[in-house]
C-alpha cells in the first residue's frame, strides 16, 4: 500500500532508540513498526529463525530427493519418520515461541 500521508510525533530520544531497535529486530521499518504496534497488529519476533528455516529447508531438500529417486523407479518404500519427527520438532519450537510471547 502507497503511504501517502507523514505523521510526525514528539518522544525521548530513548523511546526513539527502543522503538528503532524494536523494528529492526522484527525486520520491519520504523513506520510500518510503528504503525503495526497503533493499530493492535501482533509482532512476534522468533530469534531462532534462522535455525528452524534451516531444518525446514533440509527437510524440504530430503523429500526432493526422495521424489525424485522414486519417479526414477530406485526407491520403491519410502520412511518419512524422520521427517515427521523434525517436522513435528519445528511445529513445538514455533507452537512454544508463539505462546511464550
Amino acid at each position: 500500500m502507497k503511504k501517502d500521508i507523514k505523521f510526525s510525533t514528539r518522544m525521548t530520544s530513548e523511546n526513539r532508540t527502543k522503538i528503532k531497535i524494536l523494528a529492526a529486530k522484527s525486520g520491519m521499518s520504523m513506520s510500518d513498526y510503528v504503525t503495526a504496534c497503533c493499530l493492535g497488529k501482533q509482532i512476534i519476533v522468533i530469534d531462532e529463525q534462522k535455525e528452524l528455516l534451516r531444518q525446514l529447508k533440509g527437510i524440504g531438500s530430503n523429500l526432493n530427493r526422495l521424489t525424485v529417486l522414486a519417479n526414477m523407479g530406485k526407491v520403491q518404500i519410502i520412511s518419512l519418520d524422520n521427517a515427521a519427527r523434525e517436522l513435528a520438532e519445528v511445529n513445538a519450537a514455533l507452537r512454544t515461541l508463539a505462546e511464550g510471547r
